[in-house]
């Protein structure tokens, strides 16, 4: 019997990929923004693909503002954008 793969739609590209290898971003109870290495954090949950262009595309096209159904100020981008060239480094 086959394992079923998760898959999850990038709020940048619109792509689905499997979960693991995607980034989710999670909006805490706290209203924080915060980066899911894990993908086990508690709160609303949101995947991108691990592209710094996806991250772009979903700042344009308000793909974060979509998924969590209310404003991410721009804070919480500059953030991801810092977070992003860490990862690609």
């Amino acid at each position: 019997m086959n394992k079923k793969i998760p898959l999850r739609q990038c709020v940048g590209c619109g792509e689905m990929k499997e979960k693991k290898n995607m980034i989710r971003i999670v909006h805490t109870t706290e209203d924080t923004y915060v980066l899911d290495r894990t993908g086990k954090m508690n709160g609303r949950g949101a995947y991108i693909c691990e592209d710094a262009e996806c991250l772009n595309k979903a700042i344009k096209n308000h793909g974060l503002e979509k998924s969590f159904h209310g404003p991410v100020s721009a804070e919480v981008y500059d953030a991801l954008k810092t977070e992003f060239k860490k990862i690609e480094k």
